[in-house]
């Protein structure tokens, strides 16, 4: 039986630099795992689509799909483009069974990745004091998105013993300002970023030249393809293939059933 093909879903951008990034994860899963199909979409802006990559897959004989959702701001899916897919999907190509994992989410395991990327930055800039940091995040999660995001700063903040603040780049550079002002209102004034992003599209880089702007030492590279990213895409994916397994328990109720039961007595 062929494990279910593996669908990364990302949002795409105009920035063929960014879209780049998807790609590269693509490529690295499939390094990573070569008895796995895997294939990378674009929820907007860009080819290949959604739908074409489905119609593809359709064409290649391919009977079940498992949806990856690139998103690190939250661990549950919000993004109503994602539903469309799959309702497209299941309306164009009744054949094929189809499942949506969780989405990366702010893993508690990717703040050493974002610590690497600032060390680095830290390094480049020659900084040698740190007193305050930003933690900045793609997108704009839902509520519980971003009480999770703001433990995620926080526990980044304790590990540093340094005050932590996030913000969402969909909320734009504002956001940054506001952060940032918070952090001087007590006392900090050497303030860095952290990025808990996938790539530098336009909202991370509005939010970065704000930062800049308002004078942050250092800013950490958005993650990319890094291998920890990676190895949560692959988690995600299991969970989601598992609900496309059929154990046959219908089967075998159905034959209980049909059976006379045994009564205990005493």
């Amino acid at each position: 039986m062929n494990a279910p093909t593996l669908v990364l879903l990302a949002a795409g951008s105009s920035d063929t630099q960014v879209n780049q990034v998807t790609h590269a994860m693509r490529v690295g899963l499939q390094q990573m795992r070569p008895d796995l199909d895997v294939q990378a979409a674009f929820l907007d802006h860009c080819p290949p689509t959604g739908p074409q990559v489905v119609s593809y897959l359709a064409k290649s004989g391919v009977k079940e799909i498992a949806f990856v959702p690139l998103l690190l701001s939250s661990p549950f899916v919000t993004d109503p483009r994602v539903s469309e897919l799959v309702q497209r999907t299941a309306a164009t190509h009744p054949q094929i069974r189809t499942a949506v994992a969780g989405p990366i989410g702010p893993e508690a395991g990717l703040l050493n990745q974002v610590d690497a990327q600032l060390r680095l930055a830290v390094r480049r800039r020659g900084v040698s004091e740190l007193d305050g940091l930003v933690l900045l995040a793609d997108g704009q999660p839902d509520s519980r998105g971003a009480s999770l995001l703001a433990r995620r700063a926080r526990q980044w903040g304790q590990h540093h013993k340094l005050p932590a603040v996030p913000v969402f780049t969909e909320s734009g550079p504002a956001a940054v300002s506001e952060a940032i002002a918070t952090l001087r209102e007590q006392g900090r004034r050497h303030i860095a970023v952290g990025s808990l992003s996938l790539s530098s599209d336009q909202s991370w880089l509005a939010c970065a030249r704000q930062a800049q702007r308002l004078g942050a030492v250092a800013i950490g590279r958005p993650l990319g393809a890094d291998p920890a990213v990676l190895d949560l895409a692959l988690a995600r994916y299991a969970v989601a293939a598992m609900d496309l397994i059929d154990f046959g328990f219908d089967a075998i109720d159905a034959d209980a059933e049909s059976k006379p039961s045994l009564s205990v007595v005493g």
